[in-house]
């Protein structure tokens, strides 16, 4: 999976999705502007030690992600889209987008991406998740979706036995 963020401000968030992004071999695209650096202490201490994992690529902005991602069908997360999330079906190689936490994706991005919008349903009088939340919820159900194929999916007590 791929998961971009273009033009995110927040560091701990941007950490958090690394994080994920390690944790599920996700690659992480971020499109510039950044608000912040990099080498962002907030950013790498919510990423923690997962930065050597992470598949990063870095973009000068959204012309460039395109150019370098030719002929890819990327999803577009956004409260202004009319599809659900579950209502798209996501192959193993699926690009989802998320916007800005102060404005989320241009609409002249979104525009040309009606049907690939998609929008975690929420109350009316809710503006918007966290972004590192919208990441996860709907990149687990892309995953979800493919059967967790490669992934760890049972678990065990280090102490116990389970009954």
């Amino acid at each position: 999976m791929h998961i971009i963020l273009h033009e995110p401000e927040i560091p701990q968030n941007t950490g958090n999705i690394a994080r994920t992004c390690a944790a599920t071999g996700s690659s992480l695209h971020l499109i510039k502007p950044l608000g912040f650096s990099i080498e962002d202490k907030y950013l790498k201490r919510a990423g923690l030690d997962y930065w050597d994992k992470l598949d990063l690529h870095v973009y000068e902005n959204f012309e460039e992600f395109v150019e370098k991602n030719k002929d890819v069908k990327i999803f577009m997360a956004t409260t202004k889209a009319l599809n659900k999330y579950t209502d798209v079906t996501y192959d193993d190689d699926s690009y989802i987008m998320f916007g800005k936490e102060s404005g989320g994706i241009p609409e002249e991005i979104l525009k040309t991406h009606k049907n690939e919008s998609i929008r975690i349903p929420m109350l009316n009088d809710i503006r918007s998740l966290n972004l590192s939340n919208s990441v996860n919820i709907i990149l687990y159900e892309a995953l979800r979706q493919q059967d967790f194929k490669g992934f760890q999916t049972e678990g065990h007590l280090t102490k116990y036995e389970w009954n």
